[in-house]
């Protein structure tokens, strides 16, 4: 599994990693019962601190994404599957309002406005 992180970006690297792995349970390149790479491994591979990746990993489990088990790791449960069907949704909608002329920023304004809402 691929994990980025972006050192330059305003956004902080736990929640960079924990997005990585979101987005790759979204797409289908983590599936539920996988196991994510040991923190310490991250953390070497991305230049990061080790408490940066297991506050990620923390998230991701408080998120209900993720279990974590002594000399188990990290693994990924079966609620990361909605991700994966989310992702499609978008996909759709982003196709539907494309094909309306839509521009991106006015749907991500629709999306924005109504989960603010609710």
């Amino acid at each position: 599994m691929l994990l980025r992180v972006d050192h330059a970006s305003d956004t902080p690297l736990f929640e960079q990693v924990a997005a990585s792995v979101r987005t790759g349970a979204a797409t289908g390149r983590i599936r539920p019962g996988d196991r994510l790479p040991s923190a310490r491994d991250v953390a070497a591979s991305l230049d990061v601190n080790l408490h940066t990746v297991l506050r990620a990993y923390q998230d991701l489990r408080d998120e209900g994404l993720v279990t974590m088990r002594r000399g188990r790791g990290a693994v990924l449960t079966e609620a990361a599957s909605h991700l994966e069907q989310i992702h499609r949704e978008v996909l759709d909608l982003v196709e539907r309002a494309r094909a309306l002329g839509l521009s991106a920023h006015t749907l991500a304004s629709f999306v924005k406005e109504i989960a603010d809402d609710h």
